[in-house]
């Protein structure tokens, strides 16, 4: 029997650094390198960034849709299942974030395309291990 599982909601999925949880410094290398210092004292956390911007249901399957080039709005929404509504939140926030970009074309019908950035692309190897993961560890018997 398999369980959903929920995630928590962000609100409109824009990133407050100031409320991301800080390194515990007992986690870190001896030498302190597994965190930097933040302009508040504390030291910052990666991982802990990096999982609050990928975390979110659909961000990673929006990322890998669009590794190979461009792709239109009916097209992401096709391609995930997602509803129009929360598409159009989560891909506003992606290109809030630097994600992706938005290009909108003067045509009739309006034309609207998503492309990743270059700090988008950096997430590419990501979305591989996490793949190579479910294929090796997660495929139904």
């Amino acid at each position: 029997m398999s369980r959903a599982v929920h995630l928590p909601r962000r609100s409109r999925g824009i990133i407050d650094s100031s409320r991301l949880p800080q390194c515990d410094p007992s986690q870190l290398d001896p030498d302190g390198s597994g965190g930097l210092q933040s302009a508040d004292g504390g030291l910052f956390c990666g991982v802990h960034a990096a999982a609050a911007l990928l975390g979110d249901a659909w961000t990673l399957l929006l990322i890998r849709d669009l590794a190979n080039g461009p792709r239109r709005f009916k097209a992401l929404e096709a391609s995930t299942g997602i509803s129009p509504r929360v598409l159009t939140d989560r891909l506003r926030s992606l290109v809030a974030q630097g994600i992706m970009t938005r290009q909108m074309f003067a045509e009739i019908p309006p034309r609207v395309e998503y492309t990743l950035t270059d700090k988008g692309k950096d997430i590419l190897p990501i979305i591989d291990s996490l793949r190579e993961y479910g294929v090796r560890w997660l495929r139904p018997d």
